[in-house]
């Protein structure tokens, strides 16, 4: 599975090599107030894509930090719940203790 990765990858990495190639144009990007940028039209794509990726991460990071919490509560659980388990299973393990013996006298 490893191999069928990495030649997916080497593939995938020489089409995006072509795509880059042969998008070398120069584009003109203007914004408001009549700025305006100039440059290779794959630089742009790449730069959008980076952008939009990393605000991808940072709307997940709360979801992420919600679920750890979750996780950590509920490890918590099942380590006092096997403790008590442990602590059942030794209970009737043992012998029955006698009753008490009262002396007549």
């Amino acid at each position: 599975m490893k191999y069928v990765f990495r030649v997916f990858a080497a593939i995938l990495f020489v089409v995006f090599f072509g795509f880059a190639l042969k998008n070398t144009q120069e584009v003109a990007l203007r914004f408001f107030f009549n700025y305006e940028i100039d440059a290779p039209l794959v630089l742009l794509l790449l730069a959008f894509f980076v952008c939009g990726t990393a605000l991808g991460v940072l709307a997940m990071i709360p979801t992420v930090f919600r679920h750890r919490r979750a996780l950590s509560s509920q490890k918590k659980q099942i380590a006092i719940m096997e403790k008590e388990t442990e602590a059942q299973r030794s209970a009737h393990m043992q012998p029955p203790q006698p009753d008490s013996v009262m002396n007549k006298r």
